[in-house]
């Protein structure tokens, strides 16, 4: 029997453990889940036979050592900066492990230390990082097969409410962290090349930069850009391509309504307010603005940010409740914290609603002196609240990496990356299988 320890049991874990469990009788696994949250370890390993959930705090390294003896995989769900340890840990007990994350550099500096060891270290397999990679990564090498030159590349991914469950004036719910919502874009510029040329995009621009996406049967979209496109010249072996520039879709508005929590400096998660746990979303949003006895926080908002009367912008801000006398209840909350909770409030999940996941690849290059272009896009909706389409997009890619390796068909080692085809082919064979099917059009 293969024994597979699951660290994390968070929502995006939802149909990975599923995957583990329905599989574990015909391929012999037994899949122990750890969480510090044992109900929410329970609740994904429910009455099966084959798993067991249990308390566990990977942070403790004794509790860690001790639980990860005599593991043949260790699937990794922590938060990004967490996985370092664990890694150390199962490269130093001869342990495959697998994370969703982007690599780090402290992650890429254990790579001859596991390749010594003989473990491989997969990260990167999720949606984005992960399905993006490797559906990209197909048509790459087809191109490459063919003889075929690149010119560009460019690749959106975002994490949207299905169009049934759609019914707000932001066209957005909360379908992953919220954290990183409002987050999302600091830390550094947005680097990118387009046409030779390097281009940056600061924080405070960020929103205002945006692209246009239209998607065959699914409308428009708007894309802005991710902190760092230039790192996938190497990885993708493009290192001479003269454009390339990866992004995150939203629906058409989105972009510019955000841009007014920027600008305000909603969004900053750097120092605490004063007092923040008697302010109600009002006073939050008033704390912003220039001292003035004669104007409402509407009107000196609207003049600060030059909002036009029949501005479509305004309707999106009044929705979410930021001039509403609903106390914030935060101690020491910092602007991003407060803005989250205002939004949390607006833009969680009904009972019923289903998220979406959206990936549009745009790839233009030249072929036997001729100029190409092929779209590939994937449009895939959650089948509910708990197997929704990000615990599918993140969590199947895992799972199904985890059978390769168990099973000997994946034989690589070190700290790696989904791009050869030995991993993509059978990984986005056995996603179409389950609906996840890219659609690709040659455009010219």
């Amino acid at each position: 029997m293969k024994n597979i320890l699951v660290i994390g049991a968070g929502r995006s874990s939802s149909s990975m453990i599923k995957y583990f469990l329905e599989n574990a009788e015909k391929e012999d696994w037994f899949i122990r889940v750890g969480d510090m949250n044992l109900a929410l370890a329970q609740e994904k390993v429910g009455e099966s036979s084959r798993g067991e959930a249990f308390a566990f705090n990977a942070l403790n390294a004794t509790e860690r050592w001790a639980e990860l003896l005599h593991k043949d995989l260790v699937v990794s769900m922590l938060p990004a900066s967490l996985h370092v340890e664990v890694v150390k840990d199962c490269i130093k007990l001869g342990i495959h492990v697998i994370t969703p994350s982007y690599i780090s550099n402290e992650m890429k500096a254990l790579d001859e230390e596991a390749k010594k060891a003989g473990v491989l270290v997969m990260n990167e397999i999720g949606v984005d990082p992960g399905m993006d990679h490797m559906s990209a990564k197909k048509i790459l090498d087809e191109i490459e097969e063919q003889g075929g030159k690149m010119d560009s590349f460019e690749s959106f991914t975002g994490g949207l409410i299905a169009p049934e469950s759609d019914n707000n004036p932001w066209n957005y719910k909360f379908t992953w962290n919220p954290r990183n919502v409002v987050l999302a874009g600091q830390g550094g510029a947005a680097k990118f090349i387009q046409e030779g040329q390097y281009k940056y995009i600061p924080y405070h621009k960020l929103f205002r930069r945006t692209e246009i996406i239209e998607i065959d049967g699914h409308g428009k979209f708007e894309g802005y850009a991710n902190r760092d496109s230039l790192k996938y010249r190497s990885v993708y072996g493009l290192e001479n391509i003269p454009t390339i520039y990866r992004g995150t879709l939203r629906r058409v508005g989105f972009c510019r309504a955000w841009n007014m929590f920027v600008q305000l400096g909603m969004t900053d998660d750097t120092y605490v307010l004063e007092g923040s746990e008697n302010m109600t979303y009002r006073d939050f949003t008033n704390s912003f603005l220039a001292y003035d006895p004669h104007n409402s926080v509407e009107m000196k908002l609207r003049y600060y940010l030059n909002i036009e009367q029949d501005d479509y912008v305004w309707e999106k801000l009044e929705w979410i409740g930021l001039f509403s006398d609903t106390r914030v209840e935060l101690k020491d909350a910092t602007p991003a914290q407060i803005l989250q909770k205002i939004l949390e409030d607006k833009w969680s999940l009904e009972e019923e609603d289903k998220d979406m996941i959206v990936m549009w690849h745009k790839f233009t290059y030249w072929l036997n002196d001729e100029f190409k272009e092929i779209h590939s896009s994937l449009v895939y909706i959650g089948h509910d609240q708990t197997y929704t389409a990000m615990s599918d997009t993140v969590g199947l890619p895992v799972a199904i990496c985890a059978k390769m390796i168990l099973n000997g068909t994946i034989k690589m080692t070190g700290v790696q990356l989904p791009i050869y085809k030995e991993i993509y082919e059978p990984v986005m064979k056995e996603l179409e299988d389950m609906g996840m099917k890219y659609h690709e059009k040659q455009v010219r």
